[in-house]
């Protein structure tokens, strides 16, 4: 039996001082989001599971996020953080050694000046990473993918995962260089791409499912279906779509593809990649 899986969501008790980067524009989720505040979502969308990801810096951010989990269904797997680039990283991180929900790290690289992803003490950090079985989600916008490129390749045992296909330009209408820095990213076997955050890439009131069909079908040349995984970016997709609205956008998208092609973006490769128990 085929378990889909939303990749991609995120969780919040909400501060002005933990979330600044939620702007005036942004008033719709400056407000907690809960476990509670999804599970219908989930359901009406044919949802039966998810992967819930960091949305700030802290360690006291993935312990409630792994807490949730452990008392919850729906939340297979957690994406934390932890201090990658501190040399106490491998010590911090034997807090987390019987957190079986623990299944991958981020850091918000969008917001790191460049050349931060090439430093020494942060790939220190990720070298060790193979070893406590965890996946590295990359975070960055387009301006950032060729950097990204050399990051990974630093790491070619590592498994990645690119989180909103790197966020292109799409309010602008414009796929170069994204098109083909992302081409050239697929062509690392390592490296797995989420289809989500596109909407609040485009224009928020006025987006459709047509204007985002040529980042679909990069992303879908650059990495096969095989290596891809839908996720929502709730509630931050709120901002610009319904939880449902969004997955239904997919589910037209790859209504053309064979059954096996759907059922991995759908939730296959998620539960394959992120080692989820379902």
């Amino acid at each position: 039996m085929s378990v889909t899986i939303d990749a991609h969501h995120h969780l919040w008790r909400y501060t002005t001082e933990d979330y600044g980067w939620i702007d005036d524009t942004m008033s719709a989720i400056r407000r907690d989001f809960i476990p509670e505040d999804i599970s219908a979502a989930m359901v009406e969308a044919g949802i039966d599971g998810a992967v819930a990801v960091q949305a700030r810096q802290s360690l006291e951010e993935t312990r409630w996020l792994l807490d949730l989990a452990e008392n919850s269904d729906e939340i297979r797997g957690v994406v934390g953080w932890a201090p990658l680039a501190s040399e106490d990283f491998v010590a911090v991180m034997g807090e987390f050694a019987d957190r079986k929900k623990l299944r991958g790290l981020r850091h918000i690289l969008q917001g790191e000046a460049d050349g931060y992803m090439l430093g020494h003490q942060f790939n220190a950090g990720v070298d060790c990473l193979q070893g406590l079985d965890l996946v590295y989600d990359v975070l960055v916008y387009e301006r950032q993918l060729a950097e990204a490129i050399q990051f990974v390749d630093r790491h070619p045992q590592q498994i990645f995962v690119l989180d909103h296909i790197a966020k292109p330009r799409i309010r602008d209408g414009a796929l170069e260089p994204w098109a083909a820095q992302m081409r050239e990213l697929g062509r690392r076997s390592n490296v797995w791409c989420k289809v989500s955050g596109l909407v609040t890439e485009a224009n928020w009131e006025s987006w459709t499912s047509t204007e985002l069909k040529p980042y679909l079908d990069v992303v879908v040349e650059a990495f096969g279906p095989a290596r891809l995984m839908a996720g929502s970016d709730w509630p931050v997709c709120l901002l610009a779509s319904s939880y449902s609205r969004w997955f239904a956008v997919l589910k037209e998208y790859f209504a053309a593809f064979s059954r096996d092609e759907q059922q991995s973006v759908f939730g296959a490769t998620a539960a394959q990649v992120y080692k989820l128990s379902l």
